[in-house]
């Protein structure tokens, strides 16, 4: 019987390391399949966190990229306005050049295309203009007034009704001008930019 029962024992002491050994392969698995699970939601997650820090960096990047050029931008323009303001007070601090009034005149009174009419200048050239007109008899009966206006030179011509002008101011040829000026001006100044 001791022999019965030692076999028995025997048997079950195999089966049992049988079985022992199966869940302990069984749980080696299992440990070996929850470390690769971890190990893939780890990587996942720092790719889902690479992804996310690239995308916030791109992001600033733009932000700052948008915000430079309108730094660049408004800089530019303030160079160009001050260009043009400081083209405007030379214009009102010299004198008319009194050999272009003449042409001036002649050019705003041709543009109003009647045989009479009214001329405004600039104060500080009345006096050059009257002067003009009284060595120019032709153009002097076409006008039939010379008045005051204030301006920084140039002239501008009106019709008797006052109904149609011409200004030939210098103001108003900057203004016309500046429109095909400023991007030769904006071309010259910022070469490199």
């Amino acid at each position: 019987m001791e022999k019965i029962s030692e076999a028995v024992v025997g048997k079950v002491r195999v089966e049992a390391g049988n079985t022992i050994r199966e869940a302990e392969e069984k749980a080696q698995e299992e440990i070996e399949r929850a470390k690769k699970q971890r190990e893939t939601r780890l990587e996942e997650e720092k790719r889902k966190m690479l992804e996310g820090a690239e995308e916030e960096a791109t992001r600033i990047l733009a932000q700052a990229s948008i915000k430079a050029r309108q730094k660049l931008s408004r800089a530019k323009t303030d160079i160009i306005t001050k260009i043009i303001d400081k083209v405007k007070q030379n214009l009102s601090e010299i004198s008319s050049d009194e050999s272009l009034l003449p042409s001036l005149i002649k050019e705003a009174m041709d543009g109003l295309g009647t045989d009479k009419g009214k001329i405004y200048v600039s104060s500080k050239d009345v006096s050059s203009v009257q002067k003009f007109l009284k060595g120019d008899r032709e153009l002097a009966s076409k006008i039939i007034e010379v008045r005051k206006f204030d301006c920084d030179g140039g002239v501008i011509a009106e019709d008797i009704d006052g109904k149609l002008r011409v200004d030939n101011t210098y103001e108003a040829r900057l203004e016309m001008l500046l429109p095909k000026l400023l991007p030769e001006i904006s071309k010259e100044l910022f070469k490199a930019s």
